[in-house]
């Protein structure tokens, strides 16, 4: 079997059990530990399946975004360690972006004690995170309201974006990769995260490494485009490589208190 065929015949057993380890293919193919290694590298950079801890995960397409309490309640460790991360980035005197989700929402308790700070925002939880902070100045930028994920998307809000001048944008997301970068299942997030990018001095990306190669049929910018992509230290090597090599920082950020997370077993 030549390598061409060999993957794809890799990839039908993907489609079969989305998550397979190492061992498991090499049993199947029939071929050494390395070989499938390679063929996994191959894969990842046509962005058609990701390398996770002991194993393979086919690229998958996300077909609409979690719930806001869904989100909550999954891989909180690793959410606290990036926003810690992503904090330490805030300074006194600045204006920032925080785009709506769990992960950006939790930066908000290291930021408080900034001087001179200003919070510029789609999320309600975070306005109401910092309603009675009064030594922060808010601007929330309106808009039409997602009352899935409690925050405003659409023209209006990305209106009142690209009226203002901001140091940093933090921008979540469900689904990324370095083969089709930020994408998102509603077209209304497009605006307003485009705005948010084309308006700040620095872009970072604060994604977990569950989300990396997730995909949505919306695309908000590619890798390229960010300063920094901030994820977890779960992000596979091979991952990891690829957000190099286009030319963006990578930050993994530790969870001290987390055990490792398994996908294979």
């Amino acid at each position: 079997m030549i390598p061409d065929q060999r993957r794809e015949e890799l990839l039908r057993y993907l489609r079969e059990s989305p998550i397979l380890s190492v061992r498991e293919l090499t049993e199947r193919l029939g071929v050494s530990h390395m070989t499938v290694r390679r063929d996994i590298e191959v894969l990842e950079r046509a962005g058609r399946a990701y390398s996770v801890p002991g194993g393979v995960r086919l690229a998958g397409q996300l077909e609409a975004e979690p719930s806001r309490d869904d989100k909550e309640t999954v891989d909180v460790g690793h959410k606290r360690a990036m926003a810690r991360a992503a904090a330490d980035l805030v300074s006194d005197d600045m204006t920032i972006y925080l785009d709506a989700g769990t992960t950006i929402l939790a930066m908000v308790p290291h930021i408080v004690a900034r001087q001179r700070l200003t919070v510029v925002t789609n999320d309600f939880s975070t306005l109401d995170a910092l309603v009675d902070v009064e030594t922060v100045d808010v601007i929330h930028v309106g808009g039409l309201l997602d009352h899935r994920n409690r925050s405003s998307v659409g023209r209006l809000a990305a209106a009142t974006l690209r009226s203002l001048n901001v140091d940093i944008a933090f921008i979540s997301s469900s689904s990324w990769d370095a083969v089709r970068g930020v994408t998102t299942p509603h077209e209304a997030k497009v605006d307003v995260k485009r705005a948010a990018l084309d308006v700040s001095a620095k872009q970072v990306l604060v994604a977990g490494s569950v989300k990396y190669g997730l995909f949505a049929t919306h695309r908000v910018a590619q890798l390229g485009e960010f300063d920094s992509v901030l994820t977890d230290d779960e992000l596979p090597e091979g991952a990891a490589a690829a957000v190099r090599d286009r030319g963006t920082e990578l930050v993994l950020a530790t969870d001290p208190a987390g055990a490792p997370r398994s996908l294979v077993g």
